[in-house]
């Protein structure tokens, strides 16, 4: 029996998994269901999928895996070693750097939720003409949607990682070696600081700045930008995590201090005038 001993067995793990994958990759090529723009680029070390629709001026990074019924618009950049799953929809002129990882479904560089109201009390839509970038090493999460910038770009920092089903909206900037649990929305421009931690189902206004390092317990309500670094925050609307437990203790108790206050309040006498 072999026994091999490191520091971090979960890191050691993941490595030995990261090469049994690698060994499961698929060949290079192109699939011939595919669609490729004769003006694409798509390098010899690199695979498509059937399927997979690559439009004009397309570049496809070494090693790059693009699989099947993928669709890379106009101009979107990919680059090497990133790996793009299965019905991902990537919009035009988007930057996807090297060593990304998109899950299944995700859409990144749709339009954003610009809308304009008129007097007629209906609404003008704002076309959203800027892009999204993804820096090196990001993963995106299954079913995730990025919305392009409306002027300007989307931005997801190098290291970010983001899970299933989050909603990042137009002119957001996500900071490096950031996590963000699953069903977390992110309106527009709000810029979130690099290494921090949020949790699933916690929801951000937009033009909010978060700063480094700050931690956000699931489900809470960001209204307000954190400027202390590293604070760690819960509720809605959140607050640091200490005065939230303290106060969550006398929340569950508010039905019987009413009790007692009006009882207290029917026991005290009349005050005389004069």
């Amino acid at each position: 029996l072999t026994l091999v001993r490191v520091d971090d067995a979960r890191l050691a793990f993941s490595k030995l998994l990261a090469v049994y994958s690698d060994m499961t990759k698929p060949e290079p090529g192109i699939h011939p269901s595919a669609y490729v723009h004769e003006s694409a680029s798509v390098d010899a070390s690199a695979s498509v999928g059937p399927m997979t629709v690559i439009e004009a001026g397309v570049s496809v990074g070494p090693d790059a895996q693009i699989h099947a019924k993928v669709t890379l618009e106009q101009g979107v950049k990919i680059g090497p070693k990133s790996i793009i799953h299965s019905n991902v929809h990537i919009g035009r002129m988007c930057d996807v750097g090297a060593d990304c990882m998109i899950q299944p479904g995700a859409v990144i560089g749709g339009d954003g939720f610009g809308f304009a109201p008129n007097s007629e009390n209906t609404y003008q839509k704002v076309v959203h003409v800027g892009n999204v970038v993804l820096e090196d090493h990001v993963e995106i999460g299954a079913n995730t949607t990025i919305d392009r910038g409306t002027l300007g770009s989307t931005i997801i920092r190098k290291g970010a990682k983001l899970d299933n089903l989050i909603q990042v909206a137009h002119n957001c900037d996500i900071g490096e070696n950031t996590v963000i649990a699953a069903q977390t929305g992110i309106a527009g421009s709000t810029k979130i600081g690099k290494n921090c931690m949020i949790g699933g189902q916690v929801g951000i206004i937009g033009h909010l700045t978060i700063a480094d390092g700050v931690k956000i317990a699931a489900q809470s309500g960001i209204g307000n930008s954190i400027e202390e670094e590293g604070m760690v925050g819960q509720g809605s609307p959140a607050l640091p995590i200490r005065d939230f437990k303290k106060s969550y203790v006398h929340f569950r108790k508010l039905d019987q201090l009413a009790d007692k206050v009006n009882a207290l309040s029917k026991n005290l006498k009349p005050q005389e005038n004069g």
